[in-house]
């Protein structure tokens, strides 16, 4: 089971919550246990903030993903972590790639899962199976694939 804490922080369009739960209930089938994860949708000026504090970076990106770090043995509990998706910045992304903009959202919501996960993109084999497994989720919804013009 999944539970999702959906926090809306920007006044800018968004999914409704059964969307955001769609996309991680496919993202997250491949863990059997419960998972709890939050998603906070923020504007640039937060997600700013996050990405210079947290990664060194000074702008806003597109999503960020906080791992839960539980300790084993300490605490049961299935805590994934947290994303932060920059809805401004997902929303220019997504016209300027020519993407319709629920496959954006989708692809983000999904990247940022399989990072929580422990997914990663820093190695190219890394990257490689992180990203065939993004395209064969994304085209089980019907959206196509979001690395084709890259």
């Amino acid at each position: 089971m999944l539970e999702l804490d959906l926090q809306r922080a920007t006044d800018a369009a968004a999914p409704d919550d059964s969307a955001f739960r769609r996309w991680c209930e496919l993202a997250l089938r491949q863990r059997s246990a419960d998972s709890e994860l939050t998603i906070r949708l923020v504007d640039e000026p937060e997600g700013r903030e996050l990405n210079r504090t947290w990664r060194g970076k000074d702008y806003a990106t597109n999503v960020l993903s906080f791992p839960a770090e539980v300790p084993d043995g300490i605490l049961d509990i299935p805590l994934l972590g947290d994303l932060v998706i920059c809805v401004p910045v997902m929303q220019r992304e997504a016209a300027e790639q020519g993407k319709s903009i629920e496959a954006h959202w989708a692809h983000l919501v999904i990247h940022g899962c399989l990072h929580l996960l422990g997914y990663d993109h820093l190695e190219d084999a890394e990257a490689e199976e992180m990203e065939t497994l993004e395209r064969h989720l994304l085209a089980e919804l019907g959206h196509p694939d979001p690395y084709a013009d890259e």
